[in-house]
């Protein structure tokens, strides 16, 4: 009888160890998903000083103000929908904040003379995932060529036919596109 006892009491201590378990899961991926989508926030993106050159630049695009009054903020071009991609993404975006602590970034100044690199890893990034993010907004199915100007119209058919990835073309679309450096080849201009 004494070994009943004991067996039921397991039990209970076992099922409330279980269901701890699984509650404490529950709140910490509740907590685990706000803190995702809080740093998916244009506010918290564009917080750190250096990246408010990017808004301001951003500011300035139909990204930000339209006729129809649609947004694409910081998220929707980088940060990928899918999990595995979107905490790639999450990690690789912890680089910045880091430059930033360092002092790397931290004046407009020192942004500007890293921006080349910062920008060739973004389109490096965008082009081999085929504009991801891009395509989750714009679809050549859902174009309406024959409301594009006639360029428009040729190159987005040609890029659909032979799957050309939009940064392609648009690099420079949400933010000012830098100057690629002088290679040592490649002597400076003259001053006029």
């Amino acid at each position: 009888m004494v070994t009943e006892r004991s067996s039921g009491s397991g039990r209970k201590i076992t099922l409330i160890v279980v269901l701890a378990v699984f509650l404490a899961g529950i709140a910490f991926a509740g907590l685990f998903n706000v803190g995702v989508a809080y740093t998916n926030e244009m506010e918290f993106c564009t917080s750190c000083h250096t990246m408010k050159v990017n808004l301001e630049e951003y500011k300035e695009t139909v990204h930000y103000k339209n006729a129809s009054g649609v947004q694409a903020t910081c998220s929707d071009c980088h940060v990928p929908k899918e999990f595995l991609p979107k905490m790639m993404a999450k990690i690789m975006a912890a680089k910045d904040v880091y430059h930033e602590i360092l002092g790397t970034i931290d004046t407009p100044e020192k942004y500007e003379a890293h921006r080349w690199d910062m920008a060739t890893r973004v389109w490096a990034k965008m082009k081999s995932s085929n504009s991801r993010e891009c395509l989750s907004c714009h679809k050549f199915a859902n174009m309406d060529l024959s409301a594009q100007d006639r360029t428009a119209a040729r190159r987005h058919a040609k890029a659909a036919d032979e799957g050309e990835a939009c940064i392609e073309c648009h690099k420079g679309i949400a933010h000012k596109e830098p100057d690629e450096p002088a290679s040592p080849e490649t002597p400076e201009p003259a001053a006029k």
